[in-house]
């Protein structure tokens, strides 16, 4: 029958499918179970349910962080793990080897946790883990391991060179000519590397902003903030001593950023003044180092923290976003196949890192319309469309959202070619627009009146379109659908 074709889901990575909520909800009380054996000291048992965590989730960042945290704290940051790791290593790290050339890949990041259990600063194992990661197409994973390497050994051209050929691929210019740099530093003659920060340095121009060479593992070359000055105080107290005001002066000279460091400092276990620095640097793009912010503000608390939490996806979201609107510039400046295929990509994964995201959060809080229908849009996204009417069912108790809901249903339900469903969801959402929706009253209207005629219900099609063209003639083809319906209706 003739429908109006539906806008194509974003295309799935290669590796796994989306969890399913029993396995989510159990690899959540695992990960929960590990964070209190965490505290408990318990390394040895927080290791193994780690593990299974991050083998069976191996694109969820905040297992990962966990995970390698947990196994600095076991041996004290010596930087060389076990005793004789370097002898046990290398069965693991084998075995990791054959099950990525069979596809196993639960059993492929088991032999890797393996191997980081014995010791987290290996650099060849922290390596096969972010290639393993490339073929599974989970992008922040791979940054996290690759950035590990880089914090053991920064200026290792073979870790460099992973790490720029990642981050070049991703579309991230900047970062990866600071990488490339550090491989010819290494390596003065190294032809490769000259051609990349050659070719790059031109795509680059493409894109606003600089070279940030906190990204990755580098620092910036100072530690003050551009434009950032201490706002003073309008009137002092007459009654302060003379140590209170040598206080405030060194308080007014300080950066905003040295001052949330020094709170920090002085108080590690309130949060404040972590997520005030973070959001900081979020505001000066300084991404990794939120990151690191956030994850000292999870070690801080034990590992168990919500808001913690969920800044760390916040911050996954807000990288993948990055992503698409970088491969976006490019594909708009170049319009070539490559670009077409790398903005596809970002895409692709950045549905990926939310559909995680929300995944967990409709995990953790179940009875939550917004979440869920935050979900379910993730899901028709990524064209896992039963388990999307299933999570937008659950959103339909928002009023405030409820005729997007019912349209978002009747898509997925017309995917699904249960058409008489959704026409009906079509008409219920009509019905549900109040003022502030006309657009989804509009996109109601036109996507019913389509269905209808396809399914020869040509009265029901008239009343919906011409109430479409009544409120805007000029809408997508809503003249040509009317003409079809007086075709059909003399042709019949």
């Amino acid at each position: 029958m003739a429908t109006e074709s539906q806008t194509a889901p974003v295309p799935a990575p290669r590796g796994p499918a989306p969890l399913a909520p029993s396995v989510r909800h159990r690899l959540t009380k695992t990960f929960e179970h590990a964070q209190r054996c965490v505290e408990k000291g318990d390394h040895d048992y927080a290791t193994e349910l780690f593990t299974q965590c991050v083998a069976e989730d191996p694109g969820n960042v905040v297992f990962l962080q966990a995970f390698l945290t947990n196994l600095h704290k076991k041996y004290k940051d010596n930087k060389k793990g076990a005793s004789f790791a370097g002898l046990k290593i290398k069965s693991q790290r084998s075995a990791m080897s054959k099950a990525v050339q069979q596809g196993q890949w639960l059993q492929a990041f088991t032999a890797g946790c393996g191997a980081l259990a014995l010791n987290p600063w290996d650099i060849q194992s922290l390596l096969a883990m972010a290639a393993a990661c490339n073929e599974l197409q989970v992008d922040e994973a791979q940054l996290s391991y690759l950035r590990r390497a880089l914090d053991v050994d920064g200026k290792d051209p073979v870790v460099n060179r992973q790490a720029a050929l990642a981050l070049q691929r991703m579309g991230q210019f900047d970062q990866a000519i600071a990488c490339w740099h550090r491989v010819e530093q290494a390596r003065p003659h190294d032809e490769e590397a000259q051609q990349a920060i050659s070719h790059l340095s031109v795509e680059k121009t493409i894109h606003q902003g600089g070279y940030d060479p906190a990204l990755l593992g580098g620092r910036p070359a100072g530690n003050a903030m551009s434009g950032s000055a201490a706002t003073p105080r309008s009137v002092a107290r007459l009654s302060k001593s003379a140590a209170d005001d040598a206080e405030d002066a060194k308080q007014m000279a300080l950066t905003p950023e040295d001052r949330y460091k020094e709170a920090i400092a002085k108080d590690p276990a309130s949060l404040e003044p972590y997520f005030r620095l973070a959001d900081l640097y979020l505001h000066d793009q300084r991404l990794d180092d939120a990151q690191q912010v956030l994850e000292r503000a999870s070690q801080a608390s034990g590992g168990g923290d919500l808001h913690v939490r969920e800044r760390l996806e916040d911050l996954q979201v807000r990288r993948a976003a990055g992503q698409v609107a970088s491969a976006q510039q490019l594909f708009d400046a170049q319009k070539t196949a490559e670009a077409k295929q790398l903005l596809d990509r970002a895409r692709s994964q950045a549905n990926q890192v939310e559909l995680e995201v929300f995944a967990a959060r409709v995990d953790r809080d179940p009875h939550n319309p917004r979440l869920q229908f935050e979900f379910g849009q993730r899901l028709k996204r990524a064209g896992k469309t039963k388990q999307a009417i299933t999570a937008l069912q659950a959103a339909r108790t928002e009023p405030k959202r409820k005729a997007l809901v019912l349209l978002e249903l009747g898509e997925c339900f017309q995917k699904i070619e249960q058409y008489k469903l959704a026409l009906a969801h079509y008409e219920q959402s009509i019905e549900a627009t109040e003022a502030s929706d006309e657009e989804v009253r509009k996109l109601g209207l036109y996507r019913a009146g389509v269905l209808a005629t396809g399914l020869r219900e040509l009265d029901r099609a008239e009343r919906h379109l011409a109430e479409l063209a009544g409120m805007d003639y000029g809408y997508r083809d809503v003249s040509e659908r009317l003409d079809k319906i007086a075709s059909l209706r003399d042709s019949g």
